[in-house]
């Protein structure tokens, strides 16, 4: 008896967290309700407007580069913060050939991931978006399981490091709770969902899907791109830089 209750409370389980997941779908999806997606190219920059706050995409390495990769991340996923420092350096050796346009996909589970996005878009305001945004992956152990009062004091320490000093506080303090704040990051989602983001990181060009995890491919410039299995840190950043290589061509 005691294991067929478990086992009904494991099912129970599982359908409450599905519906907690689906019940952040509507809330997200329903917030943006008054804007039409159609307006919108996924797969170029997204300029500021009114549907996003007015805080367009945030952009690693020159956003004119020939070939765009899109990244969809979680300021709480471990396995985006692994990446981060790579995909900086990838961007910093492409030299000019490609950018990777980072937007948000939190995940309903992470009880931080909108609090970190919401530091993050607010340091962006001031024009430290990817300073404070390496600060939050770098430290991100730190204010992983974080209280709310904790989170907050270690949020205003990053942006004391990644302005070195030199931002303003009371701002930050005020953009973290603004409505152009929160709009962005449902803005954000909104597209994720329509581009059908399953989880992070996400990496996407020309509309198709890098899947690093197990084997798959992509076509670019008329050439597939190919491999067998799953391709993950620094091997992945190896066939990002093959797939820039055959769109550059």
């Amino acid at each position: 008896m005691k294991k067929g209750f478990s086992a009904v409370g494991i099912v129970v389980g599982i359908i409450v967290f599905a519906l907690i997941g689906l019940g952040a779908w509507v809330v997200i999806d329903g917030n943006n309700k008054a804007t039409n997606f159609n307006d919108y190219d996924f797969y170029t920059v997204i300029e500021p407007t009114k549907d996003n706050g007015n805080i367009g995409d945030h952009v690693k390495g020159d956003k004119q580069a020939p070939v765009l990769i899109f990244e969809y991340a979680d300021y709480q996923c471990q396995g985006c913060a692994a990446y981060n420092p790579r995909i900086n350096k990838f961007v910093e050796e492409m030299d000019g050939k490609v950018a990777v346009i980072y937007r948000s996909f939190l995940l309903p589970y992470h009880q931080n991931a909108t609090a970190a996005a919401s530091a993050a878009e607010a340091a962006g305001l001031q024009g430290y978006w990817k300073e404070y945004t390496d600060e939050l992956f770098s430290n991100q152990a730190e204010w992983y399981s974080a209280s709310k009062s904790k989170r907050t004091e270690l949020f205003e320490k990053y942006f004391e490091v990644a302005t070195d000093g030199e931002g303003d506080m009371e701002k930050f303090r005020t953009d973290i709770s603004s409505e152009e704040v929160s709009k962005k990051i449902k803005f954000d989602q909104g597209i994720a969902k329509r581009v059908d983001v399953q989880g992070t990181p996400a990496f996407y060009v020309d509309g198709q899907w890098i899947n690093f995890s197990e084997a798959g491919s992509v076509t670019v410039n008329g050439k597939t791109i190919a491999w067998e299995e799953g391709r993950v840190g620094d091997d992945f950043v190896e066939l990002l830089k093959e797939i820039v290589e055959a769109k550059s061509q």
